[in-house]
């Protein structure tokens, strides 16, 4: 018999810890291969560790609501062969590698920035810790430092658990205070006097409006991935300059192509050949054409990036959003495209994405003709500066220009919305770009093959 470490994985660049939620195994208990152990959340997403051997779990080293450290053991599995690694001490911590060190340097980084917001914010100043979930529901909570440093907390070290603050919301009298307008912390300060004014604007406007709530009404509460979307997109419109640009594309051929192609597709390669791994193929072209569509802004720098990696927006079942991320998107040819696009939509819907499979995206791309929308507006997901929405694919009378003449004819055809920064994409690229996505659709090889 032998015992292995299983230990907190890497969950992306930026992320350096996580707090554990959920232990899904008792001590003593069986665990099979890829099983589910326990649960983390960070500030992107929520998921869960699975087991990397089969065995019996036989040590807890965290407790729920514990800070965990990437690459720190979170629990021991006795096995019955002798090839894994050899337990160390508990309290051992492992030798921290360079990725670990670059990681725990952008978070020590990130809350040493949070030391300049006013009074009201939720980060304490003392030396008395607290985990990142309990300092986001303060923060989505409106909790004070002072109110957060008073609670009497019954965790390790007598921290503040996620119970005890939320028992001290629910005992808590007094209205809660009014958020300062986020506005106010994350507009770039290289904006214009134009812009400026446009601030000032939308911080008069973004203090929240009390809603009285009458006899019959029911008053949902929001979850946890629904409040930090809220925070995501209000943060956007405030950093970005919102402009967009929309194009009407015929998609005559491609769609004609993909009904002819479709079941021998399914047959081949055994996945289903839906429109968007064809649309993600084109704008992957487009953003190797543009490469500054494929950017992010750090204060007055511009950061070029290397690798092209296009997130999709997908819909959950509970009606919030996700943004799965295809990693080298310009590298993939449409089979490889379509079996990526597939299985990141599939996992997404039942929660099964990693937290590194949500990250380090350069360019979005939302479907918003999946419920029949002609064209919309997006809002930008920061750190990125673009944006585009695929409006719904309809059957048009059309204007079709021959050498025999012009004649009216039924085409399919389709909107595309490209959002972008007018910080630093001006209009003609912003529009170059959106007109190379229309070319290459409209250019679509009908004879092509799978």
């Amino acid at each position: 018999m032998s015992k292995f470490e299983l230990k907190l994985p890497r969950m992306g660049e930026s992320v350096a810890e996580a707090t554990l939620t959920t232990w899904l195994k008792n001590i003593g208990d069986r665990i099979t291969l890829d099983e589910p152990v326990f649960e983390i959340a960070t500030d992107k997403v929520d998921s869960e560790v699975p087991s990397e051997v089969e065995g019996t779990l036989v040590e807890m080293c965290f407790q729920v609501d514990d800070v965990v450290r990437v690459g720190e053991t979170v629990a021991i599995i006795e096995t019955s062969t002798g090839n894994e690694t050899q337990v160390v001490e508990k309290n051992q911590e492992p030798a921290p590698t360079p990725e670990i060190l670059a990681e725990a340097a952008v978070t020590y980084m990130a809350k040493a920035m949070e030391t300049v917001k006013p009074e009201s914010s939720t980060s304490s100043k003392l030396e008395r810790f607290y985990s990142p979930l309990v300092k986001n529901i303060a923060k989505e909570e409106n909790i004070s430092v002072t109110e957060l440093d008073a609670i009497t907390g019954t965790g390790k070290d007598a921290r503040v658990t996620k119970d005890d603050l939320l028992a001290y919301i629910n005992t808590k009298k007094e209205p809660v205070e009014k958020k300062e307008p986020i506005v106010e912390h994350f507009m770039a300060p290289s904006i214009n006097k134009n812009i400026e004014s446009v601030k000032t604007k939308v911080a008069s406007t973004a203090t929240p409006v009390l809603t009285k709530v009458a006899q019959g009404d029911e008053v949902i509460a929001m979850s946890r991935m629904g409040k930090l979307v809220a925070k995501h997109m209000t943060e956007s419109i405030a950093t970005s300059a919102h402009v967009q640009s929309f194009i009407e594309v015929d998609v005559t051929n491609m769609v004609s192509w993909r009904n002819k192609k479709k079941l021998a597709f399914e047959k081949q390669e055994g996945e289903k050949l839906t429109f968007t791994p064809i649309f993600m193929e084109a704008i992957a072209k487009a953003l190797k054409k543009y490469p500054l569509m494929n950017i992010s802004v750090d204060g007055d720098e511009i950061i070029r990036k290397r690798n092209i990696n296009i997130g999709m927006a997908a819909a959950l079942p509970d009606g919030n959003l996700i943004v799965p991320v295809i990693k080298n998107a310009d590298q993939l040819n449409l089979v490889g495209m379509a079996k990526v696009v597939n299985d990141l939509a599939h996992r997404a819907r039942n929660n099964n994405l990693k937290p590194d499979e949500i990250t380090e995206g350069t360019y979005t791309v939302t479907n918003v003709g999946t419920f029949g929308s002609v064209f919309g507006t997006p809002i930008i997901n920061q750190p990125q500066v673009g944006i585009i929405a695929l409006g719904a694919i309809r059957k048009m009378p059309s204007v079709i220009e021959t050498n025999e003449g012009d004649f009216i004819g039924i085409r399919s055809k389709m909107y595309l919305s490209h959002s972008y920064d007018h910080r630093v994409v001006n209009g003609a690229l912003g529009s170059m770009f959106v007109k190379a996505v229309a070319d290459y659709l409209e250019a679509w090889d009908v004879q092509r093959e799978i």
